[in-house]
């Protein structure tokens, strides 16, 4: 089956924290925009992370991510369950602190929730600014 993008409207999202609470301006809707203008920003903190909770039943591949350089993430965990479950590790990714997008093949794993866990931020405060999230596989 070929690969196909997960997130949708129907994806309800939530993210760890919001620069200034500002969600018109930094809110996590702008991860899913397609606009190089736009960006979730986190406030300040050790760990942030976002929670996607699918529409239906998917199966993860890959994970496409576009950081801000300098407010990146070198270490994230992601996490994810099917409805009722508790949350398991998945996999671990080691992204690079860059503008580009960056993807990552996941092992391929069913769930309705998926949690990415962004530790080890390259701002000296704990800030994340993610420009684009994409996750890949297949709508079960």
């Amino acid at each position: 089956m070929p690969v196909e993008p997960l997130i949708c409207s129907d994806t309800a999202t939530r993210v760890s924290s919001v620069l200034n609470r500002d969600v018109k301006q930094f809110g996590k809707k702008h991860m899913f925009d397609a606009s190089e203008e736009t960006c979730w920003n986190s406030d300040q903190g050790t760990c942030q992370w976002v929670i996607l909770d699918f529409p239906r039943c998917v199966k993860i591949s890959q994970l496409h991510i576009q950081f801000q350089g300098g407010f990146s993430s070198r270490l994230c965990t992601l996490e994810g369950c099917r409805e009722g479950e508790e949350l398991e590790r998945i996999s671990t990714l080691y992204p690079e602190d860059s503008n580009a997008m960056q993807m990552f093949q996941v092992e391929e794993t069913v769930l309705d929730k998926l949690k990415i866990t962004f530790e080890n931020s390259t701002d000296f405060f704990g800030r994340i600014v993610v420009y684009h999230l994409g996750v890949l596989g297949e709508r079960l």
